[in-house]
């Protein structure tokens, strides 16, 4: 049972992982064997990540990626290969949504750029992946997206667009590339308390309205997230393709009555 979520001498890269929920799945990777690539935009942001991964005898290295630039994303898979010598895991956990309000007033520079980054930036990486992975026999590419996926919003209406985009690209790989032993899955958060998710759990109404529709009354951590990371890329997860793994407390289950 042991092996299940062993990754010693697996290959990990993963974005937007000097924080939040990336640098908790970056964290776990490491801890069950995994060589880390740590990117996000800036490399200093990633750089304490790092230090703490080899602090607790694991492997990683940092470096800036910025998702919307193909090249660079080509620059993060040609270093994981250059560095570690190959590429096993693919984490697409970078996303950025830069509007907040009614979709009515949203410019289309602001739409544009939700839909480029967090779409058409996961298509890239996993197709400058793929090739790689095929050479180690397999692999598994893990697309963070959202119970936003699954629900509409009216306030951040284009991000949900998104994020139910990246739940039919990870249908579309795995029936394109699971034959290959390439395996693409979601994972789906509810509300959780990162930097990125700010504009909610600070905003006391809404954090209020939303452990109230939460069965299990509170709003997510970061770690409570990594370990479906984990369980996606080790052998645990080896028959799991093109799917989501919802993990919101119970919110898209359904909300508790009021009078419960």
């Amino acid at each position: 049972m042991g092996q299940l979520f062993d990754l010693h001498g697996k290959v990990a890269v993963v974005t937007g992982a000097s924080r939040g929920i990336g640098r908790a799945i970056a964290l776990r990777l490491a801890e069950h064997g995994a060589a880390v690539v740590v990117s996000s935009r800036k490399i200093e942001a990633c750089e304490p990540v790092v230090r703490e991964i080899q602090a607790a005898g694991g492997k990683a290295i940092a470096l800036a990626c910025h998702i919307a630039f193909k090249d660079q994303l080509k620059r993060l898979i040609d270093t994981a290969i250059e560095h570690f010598g190959g590429l096993d895991i693919v984490i697409g956990n970078a996303a950025v949504n830069p509007y907040f309000g009614s979709s009515l007033d949203m410019p289309d520079e602001a739409f544009d750029k939700v839909m480029a980054s967090n779409i058409k930036s996961n298509v890239w990486l996993a197709n400058l992946a793929i090739p790689h992975l095929r050479q180690r026999g397999g692999g598994s590419i893990i697309i963070v997206s959202s119970i936003g996926g699954f629900l509409g919003s009216d306030v951040i209406g284009a991000y949900t667009i998104s994020k139910a985009a990246d739940l039919q690209i990870a249908r579309n790989l795995a029936v394109e590339f699971g034959h290959e032993n390439i395996r693409t899955n979601c994972i789906a958060p509810g509300l959780i308390r990162t930097d990125f998710a700010k504009a909610l759990w600070e905003n006391e109404e809404i954090a209020k309205q939303r452990m109230r529709t939460t069965p299990m009354r509170r709003i997510g951590e970061p770690d409570e997230i990594a370990g479906a990371a984990v369980f996606l890329a080790s052998a645990a997860g080896q028959y799991m393709n093109g799917q989501s793994i919802i993990i919101d407390g119970g919110r898209v289950a359904g909300s508790p009555s009021e009078f419960s």
